[in-house]
């Protein structure tokens, strides 16, 4: 049967009303695309970043701490991420990026209308590629969280990326879009973000100096920072890396000889993986961040919206004077000795148990303090059972001085291992300005984070005497003054000693030859109420008690304090607060922030020169004299002086260091003072805290680029008219020949 066909031919009414309707469906189409892309705009969809956005995007910013040398010392961050300037930027880095990721990026506006028609045509043919443009992954980077799944978020996200990449065309140019993408980019591990970070973490350089191949390494890695990871897939990265410098020679940026060498060449990692204890000064940069929380809190810092700062996230520099290099000398002054020491105090308690005893208490104490018994306790076990799991073997890591050992021990075990290391500490400051060139807060941040140059205080010991000498200068006494040196007994109190020195000695000699008996008759003197307020007059912040003890070092003072005070004898009398920052500043460049230090005139400029010229006999000849002939201790030469400390049973061994541009304090022990050296030779203050000032200074003089000098203390202006400093004629030498090392003093009370 056949159909019959029927005349199809359209009239004239047909083609105006079809003719209509497609006008109709085109005008609608283009009305309902500017009614959604304006919805979009105004932020039916979701939010869109303001102007003031755009000019500020928050995008958790680490902070850097800055050396008086223009180092980056340490960050604080939640992300760590760094801004670069364009002009910090290495061409390679740029040809690489523009060549890979956005060809026509110097010929589009924000958006590539034929990439992204190709783009959607291959996506139907089953050719998934990125359309993106370098502009629209920046304003993805930097207001969005993440790429979303959905495929209608996803539509939706891209449409406010259109927009936003459009403003950002618009409000910066080309380099400033490059430099904000490469600040913004996340390199997946290690918790490394921003250009700046990948190159300190992957090649241990600046971004400026990235060469091509490492340039492409890291643009490659943008497409996929785990399955390109050179770490954890090194063929993927290196396959990457060529792909990438082959688009950089098709874009002549690169030529064909060189494609072809780089190309021979491995990635040549230099891993230097960023983590708060990792890299130099972690103790001082851990009570630097506090302090800044605190100078902010005092004095109502705030950003422009009233809210605080954040250190790990508003992308601040911090301006200190530490010197990277005097840094990197201290710690290693420290290793090289300590490394040493511990290991004569591991033999001394090899044959002996540190914990019987009293010392039995120490065990439950660490237990008590450890982070495992309180996360036991909050478990609600109980007294006995937590004890128990103490006893249990379990795998860690502890530490020793040749590395971290992975071991399996039981917790109690570690307390008992732990206990037994020696702990260090040291500060280096310039006296005439207060600045802190050098902060070594313990041994190893990682295990030991306690601070012990601010936060932690110690026993002085003998170092506390020069504060009773310069008391009694400063209220008519000389240093050639005679006084008694042989035991007394003052108010029931009657401290043991020897006649180094003479009876009666000097207030020179007694000081070099840091005697007991004549620093005891002369506090007595002068009044023990007088000699503590003279003290805390020279910076000492601690609590010093009222009573004559305090002349041998009865009380707990920090690191911190004791070298401010030593600084005002080098100073000519005058106290400046030590200086641990200088400057803050915003991520743009603004001050927030500048350190005005306290200046206070504590004592006479002529006693000042005075006590200095005291402790340059302890050196010369006094307690601090194998300094000079001893290489393993410094074997220095200059005009230097100093004070020996040592407490009761060698709990604290104390040095602290003078020359005309640096006092330095010294500090070893043990975390609790039961335990200790037995023997004085080995655990008094010129063996256990002396070495590493005298390494320390010989590395420090040794350096160049650091110019201090080795000049003589100058005298205070107007010279010395109160009294003589040459005691040679007035007194007598009782004792062992000047030259021989000379046991150090103990706390006698």
């Amino acid at each position: 049967m056949k159909r019959e066909s029927k005349n199809s031919k359209l009239t004239p009414d047909d083609v105006k009303r079809y003719t209509g309707l497609f006008w109709k469906v085109i005008v609608g189409f283009v009305l309902f695309a500017i009614l959604f892309m304006v919805s979009v705009r105004i932020g039916v969809f979701g939010q869109l970043p303001s102007f003031e956005d755009l000019e500020n995007p928050n995008s958790n910013l680490a902070s850097e701490i800055i050396t008086d040398d223009n180092r980056v010392l340490g960050t604080y961050y939640v992300h760590n991420r760094s801004n670069v300037r364009y002009s910090e930027l290495s061409p390679a880095l740029v040809h690489a990026l523009v060549s890979t990721e956005d060809k026509r990026f110097y010929k589009h506006s924000g958006i590539d209308y034929s990439r992204t028609i190709s783009v959607i045509f291959h996506t139907l043919a089953g050719n998934k590629q990125g359309g993106s443009t370098i502009t629209q992954q920046l304003a993805l980077n930097l207001f969005s969280e993440r790429r979303e799944k959905s495929f209608l978020k996803r539509v939706m996200q891209k449409f406010q990326e259109w927009i936003t990449a459009v403003r950002l065309e618009r409000n910066y140019t080309k380099d400033e879009i490059i430099m904000m993408y490469f600040n913004t980019v996340d390199f997946g591990a290690y918790n490394t973000f921003g250009i700046k970070s990948a190159a300190r973490t992957y090649f241990n350089t600046t971004p400026d100096q990235l060469t091509a191949p490492q340039a492409a390494l890291l643009v490659g890695m943008l497409k996929g920072p785990g399955i390109y990871s050179p770490v954890r897939y090194p063929e993927n990265a290196l396959n990457r890396r060529n792909l990438v410098m082959h688009n950089m020679v098709e874009q002549g940026y690169l030529s064909q000889n060189d494609y072809e060498a780089f190309k021979q060449e491995g990635l040549d990692l230099q891993l230097r993986i960023s983590s708060y204890s990792e890299g130099i000064g972690p103790y001082f940069r851990a009570v630097l961040k506090e302090q800044i929380r605190q100078e902010f809190k005092r004095l109502a810092i705030t950003k422009p919206d009233g809210t605080p700062y954040d250190l790990d996230r508003d992308g601040l520099r911090v301006y200190t004077p530490i010197n990277y290099q005097m840094q990197q000398h201290a710690e290693d002054a420290q290793k090289e000795w300590m490394s040493k020491l511990q290991s004569e105090f591991s033999k001394e308690w090899r044959r002996r148990d540190a914990f019987s005893g009293e010392n039995a208490k120490i065990l439950a104490r660490g237990m008590k303090r450890s982070d495992r018994y309180r996360m036991l306790k909050d478990e609600g076990m109980s007294e006995s059972n937590i004890a128990k799991e103490f006893e249990k073997p379990v795998p860690m890591t502890i530490f020793s001085w040749e590395g971290n050992i992975d071991t399996v021990m039981t917790p109690l075990d570690s307390i008992r291992y732990t206990k037994l290391i020696l702990r260090n500490a040291m500060m280096s400051m310039e006296p005439q300005t207060g600045h802190i060139k050098a902060w070594v807060g313990g041994i190893n941040f990682e295990h030991f984070k306690y601070d012990q140059v601010k936060l932690g205080t110690r026993q002085v010991g003998s170092t506390a005497k020069p504060f009773v000498y310069a008391c009694a200068i400063d209220n008519g006494y000389t240093p050639c003054n005679t006084i008694p040196n042989h035991q007394q007994n003052i108010g029931g109190w009657s401290p043991r000693g020897d006649i180094r020195g003479g009876d009666p000695i000097t207030l020179k000699n007694a000081v070099k030859f840091s005697q007991n008996q004549a620093s005891a008759y002369l506090i007595n003197e002068i009044g023990a109420d007088n000699v503590a307020s003279f003290t805390h007059k020279m910076g000492i912040t601690s609590d010093i008690p009222n009573n004559l003890s305090i002349a041998l070092g009865s009380y707990d003072a920090s690191i911190f304090d004791m070298v401010g005070a030593y600084a005002a004898f080098v100073n000519h009398g005058t106290w400046v607060e030590p200086t641990m920052i200088l400057r803050v500043e915003d991520k743009n460049g603004t001050p927030i922030y500048e350190k005005a230090p306290k200046v206070v005139k504590a004592i006479n400029s002529e006693t000042a020169y005075a006590m200095v010229d005291i402790l340059k006999g302890v050196v010369d000849g006094g307690t601090g004299s194998r300094l000079r002939w001893d290489p393993d201790f410094g074997g220095l030469k200059n005009p230097i002086g100093g004070k020996t400390g040592t407490t009761n049973n060698n709990a604290d061994a104390w040095f602290m260091g003078i020359t005309p541009e640096l006092v330095t304090g010294v500090w070893t022990g043990a975390e609790d003072r039961g335990i200790s050296f037995s023997s004085t030779a080995l655990g008094q203050g010129a063996r256990s805290a002396m070495p590493v000032f005298g390494k320390f200074m010989r590395k420090v003089y040794a350096d160049k680029a650091l110019n201090y000098s080795q000049e003589d203390f100058p005298l205070p202006p107007g010279g010395i008219h109160r009294f003589e400093i040459d005691c040679s004629r007035h007194t007598e030498f009782f004792g062992v020949p000047e030259e021989t090392p000379l046991q150090d003093d103990r706390l006698g009370f």
